[in-house]
């Protein structure tokens, strides 16, 4: 990896199903979610882009790159992509993602015998560990961190209302390893 992600940071791993989009990303900046489509939270820290078959045979079924999130606002396909007013979805909502650069990682995460994957929420920890999607998978009182994580950022930016996510409970423990994860 060209540079290592801090373990705290909150990761989306998003299907990229073709290379234009990859390449809108690393020109301009941004990347579409659908909004009919998109994970209930998009405020992270990093989105990971999953390269689809239409990548060809050296370079589908992985993560190469990533990028840091920078924003996210709401708008129209027509509005993002000006080249296809006629596009059957071009009056539907799509979430535009800013980003930074994007980021290569010297050694992808292969997806393994995963192929088929639409978003996938993780950390910077595992990101920094992984050499399959398999490995991106929180499992255990981590998951718990993760989500009460996700659950706080979508609080903070509004985009939520508490009964919209549940509480989840977390014991003093996990409230321990929280703060440590938070002070890295």
């Amino acid at each position: 990896m060209t540079a290592f992600l801090p373990a705290s940071a909150l990761v989306l791993v998003a299907v990229c199903p073709a290379p234009r989009d990859l390449e809108l990303a690393r020109v301009l900046g941004w990347y579409r979610i659908p909004l009919r489509k998109a994970p209930k939270v998009v405020d992270v820290d990093y989105l990971a882009f999953y390269q689809t078959a239409a990548f060809g045979k050296d370079e589908r079924w992985k993560v190469n790159t990533l990028a840091e999130v920078r924003g996210h606002e709401l708008t129209t396909r027509a509005a993002l992509l000006r080249d296809e007013p006629d596009h059957p979805r071009a009056n539907e909502e799509y979430y535009k993602i800013q980003l930074g650069n994007l980021i290569h990682l010297s050694t992808p995460i292969e997806a393994g015998n995963w192929k088929r994957l639409t978003f996938l929420y993780t950390t910077g920890d595992y990101v920094n560990r992984a050499a399959t999607l398999k490995d991106l998978v929180v499992r255990d009182e981590e998951r718990d961190i993760l989500w009460h994580s996700l659950r706080e950022r979508s609080l903070q930016s509004g985009r939520y209302q508490p009964a919209d996510l549940p509480e989840l409970p977390l014991d003093e423990d996990i409230l321990l390893l929280l703060g440590g994860l938070m002070l890295k």
